[in-house]
């Protein structure tokens, strides 16, 4: 049978937060130089939860030096590598490669140079995970079938979302407005999130970013 979700997370919750960075990047990293992905993770870890990077050190250490064994993969029992573009023979030796990364990050307080915009997909969904949830879930190309126009999509997300949740996503869209961004980097970020419709005319996206801050805004006042 397959881990318990308490059991999952004792033993491979970070590894797996490391590994979803990897997502859409190469696992290029060297035992020099860190990847893009492995550099995202820090970049934001690093000023979220920093307490979280030793415990990835750890599980991925770990398992390198104990991969699954025929039992555990009979039983279900054992965490799923993604994959990364690796073939499975350099899995534990690269585990191994981003393990000392992480150490040596830890260690010598070296974190990633703040940029003004998430450079990945997991980076853009880890900074700003209630937008996503907004524009992946109202804002797909299903919109068309489900709701009338924008307004509509946003007026049935209101109504079916905890104000606790809306006010975040408030804090989050204000934050995204004060990047120093251009309006392809609001398109790309708008992308990335998950949003498949373009804005509501005659809207850009940075425009229409703030009319939603400021209805969700007028919504918890």
């Amino acid at each position: 049978m397959s881990m318990k979700p308490l059991e999952h997370d004792r033993r491979y919750g970070e590894l797996d937060q490391v590994l979803r960075a990897y997502l859409g990047q190469p696992a290029d990293d060297t035992s020099e130089q860190r990847s893009h992905a492995l550099d995202a993770y820090l970049r934001h870890t690093w000023h979220t939860r920093p307490w979280a990077i030793a415990e990835a050190e750890r599980q991925l250490r770990e398992y390198s030096r104990n991969p699954p064994g025929r039992l555990r993969l009979s039983l279900g029992e054992f965490y799923s590598v993604p994959d990364t573009g690796l073939p499975e023979s350099a899995i534990q030796d690269w585990l191994l490669v981003v393990a000392d990364h992480l150490k040596q990050s830890i260690e010598t307080g070296e974190a990633p140079t703040p940029r003004p915009a998430p450079r990945t997909h997991w980076e853009w969904h880890a900074r700003f995970p209630e937008t996503a949830q907004l524009l992946g879930g109202w804002f797909s190309q299903d919109i068309v079938d489900e709701f009338p126009d924008h307004d509509a999509a946003l007026a049935d997300y209101l109504a079916t979302t905890h104000p606790q949740l809306t006010a975040r996503l408030c804090g989050e869209l204000n934050e995204l407005l004060a990047l120093p961004l251009d309006e392809s980097d609001y398109a790309v970020g708008a992308a990335e999130l998950g949003m498949e419709v373009a804005p509501p005319e005659p809207f850009s996206y940075s425009a229409w970013f703030q009319s939603v801050a400021t209805r969700l805004a007028d919504a918890d006042a």
